[in-house]
């Protein structure tokens, strides 16, 4: 059930027999949520970590006015809150954008493995600091890129974190989110997100239509983004 997950990891580098061994005998109970639940409230005590099987997660914040910000997308392979192990609580909620299979990975499990495979620890701790780096990236988009530049980022990242577990390919992939879903990762409204998705369908370079992202021009799609893959940590080395 941790394929993805070690496709994810192994991009990054070696993981043992004993250490896969590890990382499934670490795993719990195995649930299916509907799209739109949120099984993670900011402030509940967490005593298990969320590895995402199938499906997209979000994490997000809202605020007083009922306005929406989510502040990271999560796909198959992903650990969603991974930084609960030491934090005991998050200050966010975490959700499900469309249906979704998530496996619990109990605290104990995981602090027995920084005891007994301390490698893997590095690997995972590695996980949490690309969390990090993805965090910072979308904070350059809502902070200084502009809707275009920054829906194409979206595009882009997805499409390397997607393909890295086998569901996308340089031309397309799957992507069964709402323009409303969208509009509160970009920080956009859903009308000013319909005006970009039509400008890049004009332009020739994305397509976003029946849940799929169909790429026609991925070098020019990165061109307008200013895409740099480098804050996705890409290199295969030892941790």
């Amino acid at each position: 059930m941790i394929d993805k997950q070690l496709m994810k990891l192994r991009v990054r580098d070696d993981i043992s027999p004993e250490e896969e061994q590890a990382l499934h005998d670490a795993q719990g109970q195995v649930i299916d949520y509907p799209a739109d639940h949120t099984f993670i409230t900011a402030g509940d005590e967490l005593n298990c970590s969320t590895l995402l099987l199938e499906g997209i997660l979000g994490r997000y914040k809202d605020l007083s006015d009922g306005e929406r910000q989510i502040t990271e997308l999560h796909v198959a392979g992903d650990f969603a809150d991974l930084h609960s192990f030491t934090l005991k609580h998050l200050d966010h909620n975490v959700m499900t954008l469309t249906p979704a299979k998530i496996v619990q990975v109990p605290h104990e499990k995981l602090k027995r493995i920084t005891e007994q495979h301390p490698h893997l620890a590095r690997v995972l701790w590695f996980s949490t600091n690309l969390d990090a780096a993805i965090h910072r990236e979308w904070e350059v988009s809502l902070g200084r890129r502009n809707a275009l530049q920054r829906t194409a980022h979206l595009f882009c990242e997805l499409q390397v974190r997607l393909g890295i577990v086998g569901l996308a390919t340089e031309a397309e992939y799957r992507l069964p989110l709402t323009q409303v879903q969208l509009a509160e990762c970009l920080g956009l409204t859903s009308v000013h997100v319909n005006r970009v998705l039509k400008e890049l369908r004009e332009r020739r370079l994305v397509e976003f239509r029946s849940a799929r992202v169909k790429i026609a021009d991925l070098a020019g799609l990165r061109s307008i983004a200013e895409f740099d893959p480098a804050f996705l940590y890409l290199d295969r080395r030892p941790r």
